[in-house]
This record gives structure tokens, sequence and C-alpha cells, in this order.
């Protein structure tokens, strides 16, 4: 039997693909191989949001080569589409597919067996129109599945190469959606909507939009507990989305809504598309429809001419809105994006000062917005053995509202709706100490019935 392995760089749509990818490979009566061990293909879905991505994936390229120099070696994903000649000048590559058309890396595996030359199957993206439908029926995660929606972004903010990777905006057909949904007849109780701008779902449809998908996802999908939007921007918060999620009893009280930066003008200069103005108006209604809303976000610092002041607009509104936990990331350069030409680029000691100052406090806000939930009791999904813990027995998952829990438990409880009461809050975990497992409102009617 032919083997495979795989190694995914990057973000959530990054391994959902890779999955969708393996099926492809499963199907054709592959075995998947663990990415150290010997295989006759390896697949590297590479990562380009950054220059150090690029690195990263060169490194995994060559480690894949020096793995077994016989192996056919198929480098896909945002790297391989913005650089393919890079990718292809290093010496062992011999497939390369961009973020499209995956379809067909089978038969240029079976190509390149025969002919033995180099494939460049990378088109041009920004050509593409239609969402390519990849399936992925069965996750190797136990307690919750990705649901991609959408690919691509319109945006072109100033410090992104994403649109050059990925394409323009294309939504996936609403029926395609809801069929990859019935995956929690699988077992999955929740499910994470992912999309290269997944908020901007529709955007390129006529009728149709993020809400109404919502509210069908929510109304025909049965046995689902839980919707999951893996990130929304603010600009595609509407009034529509904020009233189906009012409605909703199974989109959970998380979003992560990425700020990038609270000052007006590094926003323009970012060339993002809501004011401050805006996001706190957004914020407070999501909070009045959703008591007990957890946001979660993204901030740059240090981009590009940010001065003292414009940081402390950024420190202060998050501080104001009290988000319930950051991702800081000091700017870094990426070759071909209008920032790394701008001037004023901030020194590396003066990013970091303010990288450590929202780190801080993203662990104070943390902590004081778990510390209202201290002697509550929450449903939690366990997913896995808590490995960090010296006593046995140790479980770890998240509240709706995205509070890591730790108790104890027994095996059998992973992948179900279980209740913890938190006895300790603290970040990046919470103690809790197990209630009950919540019976499905199908298994209680029929045990009453009996």
């Amino acid at each position: 039997m032919a083997t495979v392995a795989f190694h995914t760089l990057g973000c959530k749509v990054n391994h959902y693909e890779t999955e969708a990818i393996w099926q492809l490979f499963k199907d054709a009566g592959y075995e998947r191989k663990e990415f150290e061990q010997t295989a006759d293909v390896y697949v590297i879905n590479t990562c380009t949001v950054t220059n150090t991505g690029d690195k990263k994936s060169r490194q995994v390229i060559r480690r894949a080569i020096r793995q077994n120099p016989d192996g056919v070696i198929c480098v896909t994903g945002c790297y391989a589409q913005t650089s393919p000649a890079e990718i292809m000048a290093i010496p062992g590559v011999d497939i390369v597919v961009g973020t499209q058309d995956r379809e067909k890396m089978l038969g240029y595996i079976e190509q390149y067996r025969e002919e033995r030359q180099p494939i460049n199957g990378v088109g041009n993206i920004m050509k593409a129109r239609v969402f390519e439908e990849l399936d992925v029926p069965a996750f190797t995660d136990r307690t919750r599945a990705s649901l991609k929606i959408q690919e691509g972004c319109n945006n072109f903010c100033t410090f992104c190469i994403i649109p050059w990777a990925r394409g323009l905006l294309r939504s996936r057909d609403p029926e395609e959606v809801i069929k990859q949904a019935q995956l929690v007849d699988a077992g999955y109780k929740e499910i994470v909507l992912t999309g290269i701008h997944t908020g901007g779902y529709g955007e390129d449809m006529k009728d149709y939009n993020f809400a109404k998908l919502l509210r069908e996802l929510d109304t025909r999908v049965e046995g689902l507990k839980r919707i999951r939007i893996s990130s929304i921007e603010a600009s595609q918060i509407t009034d529509e989305v904020i009233e189906v999620l009012d409605a909703s009893d199974k989109i959970v009280r998380h979003l992560h809504i990425p700020i990038q930066s609270g000052s007006n003008t590094v926003l323009k200069r970012m060339r993002r598309k809501y004011t401050m103005e805006f996001f706190a108006d957004r914020l407070n209604k999501l909070k009045e429809a959703l008591p007990g809303l957890a946001v979660t976000s993204d901030v740059i610092v240090g981009f590009p001419g940010e001065t003292e002041e414009e940081f402390m607009e950024t420190y202060r509104f998050i501080k104001e809105h009290k988000f319930s936990e950051l991702h800081v990331f000091p700017y870094s350069k990426r070759t071909g994006t209008p920032a790394a030409r701008m001037e004023d680029q901030v020194d590396e000691n003066v990013k970091n000062e303010r990288v450590h100052k929202l780190i801080a406090l993203s662990d104070q806000l943390a902590k004081e917005y778990a510390s209202d939930y201290e002697g509550e009791v929450l449903e939690i999904i366990p997913e896995e053995a808590f490995k960090e813990s010296d006593e046995d027995g140790m479980f770890v998952g998240y509240t709706d509202n995205y509070m890591k829990v730790v108790f104890k438990g027994t095996e059998d409880v992973i992948g179900k709706l279980v209740k913890v009461k938190i006895q300790k809050a603290g970040y990046p975990y919470n103690e809790g100490q197990f209630v009950r497992v919540v019976e499905d409102e199908m298994t209680r009617n029929m045990r009453m019935s009996s």
C-alpha cells in the first residue's frame, strides 16, 4: 500500500485543507504515516503570512527531502501559491500546487512517477471565482469539526499578503455547507465555521448573506449543540447578524473579532474598514444581545509610524471594553505589501516593550473575565486528557464562552457535553468539578417514554 505523510503550517484553514487532501489520498488507497516516518509521498501545506512563514516552510520541505530522498515531495498552500518558482528551485521538490486545484494532486503524482519531471501546477488565483469543494467527512479531532464556508479576501489591508495567496472572496454554496454540517451525525458536538474571511460569506451572492447561513445552520442541522465562528470582522457584524446571535441557543457566547489597532489613524494606514467608534458600537450591541459574551482579538503593535499615543489608544480601548483574551503580534515586514515599504518603521525594542504591555493586560483581563464565573456551573465539551497535571484522570475542554477548564473525570466523557462547576478561576486554565453528563433531549425523551 502506498503511504503519505503531511505537515501543516499556519492557520486553521490550512489544517482543514490538509484533512481534505488526506481524504483524497485515503480514497485512492493510501495509508497515512507520521511526518517523521518514511513515506512514499510527503505533502507540505505551507504558510506565507509573514517572511518567517516562508522560512519555516522551506525548512520543513528540506526536512521531508532528507527523510526520504526517493519520496515524492509535493508542496501546496499559500507560500506555494505566491512563490512557486522559489519552491521549485529547492533541489528535491517534485510538485507544487497552490491554493486551488488540490484535487489534481494525485494525478500530478502519477504523472511525475512516469515522466520524472518536476511539475508546477500553480495557476492565477486572482482569476478564481468559484469555491473549491473539498469535503472532510471525518476529522482526527474527536470533539469539534471545522467547516470551511468561504475562501479569499477583498480587503487588501496594507500589511497583508493573503489576497495574493488566496484570491478574491468566494462563498461556498449554502446547501453544501448545510450538507457538510451534518458531520454531527459522526458524533461531533461543535462545528467551527472557518474561512479566510469568514464573516464575508455571501458578499459575492445575490440575496444571501452570513446571517442567513447562521440562521439555517441553527434551524436545519439536527443534533448540533454548538456553532462557533472562528473569526469575524467588525465591519461584517450587521444588525441582522446580531439578531441571529440573540435568537440562537446554539451559537456560542464567544466571538473572535480582530481589532489590529485601537487607533483610527493607524487603522487608516492599515486600510482597515472600520473606525473605533463603529467597533465600540458593535461591541456594545453584541454584549446587550449576548450577556457574558467573551470577545477575543488579534492586535498588531509597532505598525509603521505607530506613536506612543497611538499605542496607548489601543491599550485604553482594550482595557475599557474588557476583551477576554488577545493574540498580540509585533508588526513584521511582509515583502510585497505596501506596509513593508512605509517609512517610520518602529524600533524592534519598542515593539517588544509594547507587546509585553498588551500581553500583561490580556492576562489580567482573562483572569477578571473568568472570575465572574467562579462558583457557576457551565457546560464544556472535554477534548482530551490534561497532560500537564501530575494527577491521573484529569481532562480539559472549553466552555461555550471559550474558558479552558480542567477537571477530574473518566475517559468516556471526551466528546460529550458535560456540566462542570468552576471552583477556581484562573488563566490559562480554570479548575472545575465534574457535575454530570448532559443527556441529549432525544435520549431523555426515549427514556421517559419507556
